[in-house]
Parts: C-alpha cells; structure tokens; sequence
C-alpha cells in the first residue's frame, strides 16, 4: 500500500489577501472562540514557502496548530514572488517593496478578520530581513513584536554564495545533521521548496550594508534566535554584541535554540523553538495588560 502524506494541519485553510494589488496566498487557522487574543504572521525565508511553519513530518512541528490551541490566530503568508503571487511577480521585490505589500497584506487582514492584541511577526532566515524592514517602516505602531530565526547582519562566509536550498551541497547550510528531524521530514518539506526570486538574489550580500539603518529604525521588542548548527550567519558573542549595538528596539533579546539547524520549524526542536515564540508573545501581552484565559 502506498503511503500518503498529510498536506497541513487540521483546521488550517487557505486565504488570500490583496496587498495594494498584488495577491498574496498563504496559511490560516483561527482559535476558537469568538476573537483570537492576537495574530501571529509568520514570514518564510527565501527558497521556502509559507508551509514551513506548518510542517508535516511529526504533529509536534507546525506553529500553526499550537498557535491555534493556545489561542492565537496564526497566518503563514507566501511572500511576494512566491505562491499565487509568483505568477504576478515572477521576479519578486525588493526588501522595501517587499514591506510595503506586507503592510498592505495586513490591511485587507484586519478588514477581514479579528485582529485581538495585533501582529507579531514570526520569520525566519531572509524572512527576518522582511520584518525586520516591515518593523522599521510600521508608521502607524501596530506591531506588537519580532520574533526572528535564522538571520543574522554578517555572513560566516564571505568568500562565496551559500548554496540555494534546492542545491545539492544545501545540507550544512540549511539543515545541519540530519538526526535533527523526524522521519521523512525531507520528503514532506519538497512541496514546500520554491526557487529564490531574482530580485532576492541581488539583495542578499546587500544586507550586512543595510543593516545598521534598518536596524536604527525598529522601535518594537525583537527576539533574535540562533540555532545550535546554524551556519549562514556569524553567532558569536562579538557578532551579537555587535549586533545589537544597531537596533533601537525598546527590548532585545538574543537566545540560542539547542539541537537544532538553520531550519528550526521542520526540525524536532520545532515544538520547543514555536513555544519559546508563543512564550515571548506572552510577554509582551503581559506588558500591555492583555493577557486572556
């Protein structure tokens, strides 16, 4: 008998949601109850699609389900030139553009749908450059938070390009020794793949430059997560430090997530990594007076 494979979590849906013209596809799923206590936007990195944060390999892995059973809304977007909008943007954008229609996206969503508390963004590797980006630009303050793994300001390796993820040498770089994951973990994880937009091409031996201005202009709490095998960034006590010299959020917190790599949401540490987020959350609610049953 052939075996199947779940394709995402119960009571996750597919949405979509005009971003000033452009159409973004992505993942759902609403507590129950009448209004989630807040929506937690989860931001995929380059090479990946928005199921990265609803992995299927194991029922401990997907943000998706445990944000839900804890009462929060959670939305996995495509970003632009991945998903429904590659066919629009098959070049994707810039990090700024790229802000900018996130915010839009956000708009139609709080049109739409119970927003509670606001938004944290979750994201990963060059999905944290986004928030990061989208934080710097959120004029009207509706951000609660980051929450951020996997991206750093300095590359640990200058010398050459990080292979794609659908590069045959890909597996130092993005997920580290293989016993991190649960069975069949690469099987599930291939429909999540998708090839890096041109324009994200060019933008990313631009960060370490960009950086420091983005940086200077982020007002909200950021939590930065390094992975125990992660090998894309410069994570040592130097590095952070120096790092976190450039933001101006009002709290930043750097924390290292043990046995696991690059790709925390797909790995066994997944549920431990996605509690800490949710944990963090909680605090920042905490500081607003808002926090539910």
């Amino acid at each position: 008998m052939q075996r199947t494979y779940a394709t995402r979590t119960s009571g996750v849906t597919d949405v979509t949601l005009d971003a000033g013209g452009i159409t973004l596809s992505g993942l759902h799923i609403e507590p129950p109850g009448p209004s989630p206590r807040a929506v937690v936007v989860a931001v995929h990195g380059g090479g990946m699609t928005a199921g990265y944060f609803d992995g299927q390999a194991h029922p401990s892995v997907s943000l998706l389900g445990l944000g839900a059973r804890l009462g929060f809304a959670v939305l996995s977007l495509d970003r632009p030139g991945y998903g429904r909008s590659a066919r629009e943007i098959p070049h994707g954008q810039s990090l700024t553009e790229q802000s900018a229609t996130l915010h839009a996206a956000l708009d139609d969503y709080a049109r739409r749908f119970p927003t509670g508390a606001g938004f944290l963004l979750v994201a990963h590797s060059f999905g944290g450059k986004v928030a990061l980006t989208a934080a710097a630009d959120d004029e009207r303050g509706r951000l609660i938070g980051l929450d951020i793994s996997g991206c750093g300001h300095r590359y640990a390796t200058e010398s050459r390009e990080p292979p794609g993820v659908l590069a045959r040498d890909s597996w130092k770089w993005h997920w580290g020794p293989l016993r991190l994951y649960p069975p069949n973990s690469f099987r599930y994880s291939r429909p999540l793949l998708a090839p890096m937009p041109l324009a994200e091409e060019h933008e990313l031996r631009q960060w370490s430059q960009s950086f420091p201005g983005v940086a200077a202009r982020v007002r909200v709490p950021v939590r930065f997560t390094f992975a125990e095998y992660e090998n894309w960034w410069l994570h040592d006590a130097d590095a952070l430090a120096d790092m976190t010299s450039h933001l101006r959020a009002t709290t930043v917190t750097m924390d290292r997530q043990p046995d696991a790599g690059h790709n925390i949401s797909l790995g066994w540490a997944a549920r431990s990594y996605h509690l800490r987020v949710l944990a963090f959350l909680e605090e920042l609610l905490a500081r607003r007076g808002q926090v539910g049953a």
